[in-house]
């Protein structure tokens, strides 16, 4: 990742905006070159260059020089498929507790984006273990995080979810396939109890479902939400929001699995916690 500096060095990753707009997100090594349609940016002048300084093709054609964040690399990144957007994977990182040094099982990696986030949440410290039924998919993600220099957080496995996960015992699992109710049993082998369960689905009916298998299956604390995002338009003399807003992308599923014998109060999963908070009891379970 980026160094503590306020040049650019050597292994960083950097974001090229030119005048229109247009961007490139590319990692600096000596030797490299990026082309692009106003010319070549040679990286071992960009390297030693001050972050938010303006730089020069070999026609000199002005590019500003800046650190991207994590939502500019997912909305950049190379795809196949629909990705989730940043708005989401924000939410979701926070209310699951993705942090550096867990563990975390991603099914359904499609394009990589999800894992891209996931894989710099954990850190070095942290793993990522991502499943994916199509090669062709895997190969996209793979080159995606290997671009970004995250892949070595990230374990790729090739295999049928339906045959269960490899792993027991993990911080966190999120499934991002249309049929996740159909999953619960592998997804309750491997999560360790207590933790952190999530999914997103586009339509009600769907949610419907997989939460009355959550409750089959003895999970508790169930949450359903989605996320809308404004923007203003930043004029000091005339704010006002922009034209288009991101709005509906899909539903979020949050829930935890609960040892056997231990039974929840149905307020927990029944009132709206606007705020995060819950009232309630539990009984049983082991001491």
């Amino acid at each position: 990742m980026n160094s503590i500096s306020g040049l650019v060095k050597n292994g960083d990753l950097v974001q090229l905006i030119d005048n229109q707009g247009n961007t490139f997100i590319v990692v600096m090594y000596s030797g490299g070159e990026l082309h692009t349609h106003r010319g070549i940016l040679a990286h071992d002048k960009l390297i030693g260059a001050n972050w938010g300084s303006r730089v020069y093709t070999h026609t000199g054609y002005p590019f500003l020089i800046i650190s991207p964040s994590l939502g500019d690399i997912l909305l950049r990144t190379r795809r196949n498929t629909q990705i989730m957007y940043p708005k989401d994977i924000g939410f979701i990182l926070v209310n699951m507790g993705i942090m550096p040094g867990k563990i975390v099982i991603e099914a359904g990696t499609g394009s990589g984006a999800f894992t891209t986030a996931l894989a710099y949440m954990v850190g070095n410290d942290g793993q990522v273990i991502t499943y994916e039924s199509r090669p062709e998919m895997q190969e996209i993600a793979r080159n995606n995080l290997e671009r970004l220099g995250l892949s070595h957080r990230v374990t790729f496995k090739l295999k049928d979810i339906h045959n269960g996960f490899d792993e027991e015992g993990v911080d966190a699992l999120f499934l991002d396939v249309p049929n996740p109710e159909d999953f619960m049993f592998q997804v309750r082998q491997a999560l360790a109890p207590g933790k952190p369960f999530g999914s997103l689905v586009p339509t009600t009916n769907q949610v419907s479902r997989l939460i009355r298998t959550l409750q089959q299956e003895n999970f508790g604390f169930i949450e359903v939400c989605e996320t809308f995002l404004r923007y203003y338009k930043p004029v000091p003399d005339r704010l006002r929001p922009t034209d288009r807003m991101v709005g509906h992308t899909g539903f979020l599923i949050f829930a935890r699995p609960l040892l056997p014998g231990t039974e929840i109060s149905s307020s927990l999963n029944e009132e709206n916690f606007p705020e995060g908070e819950s009232t309630g009891t539990i009984r049983g379970g082991e001491e």
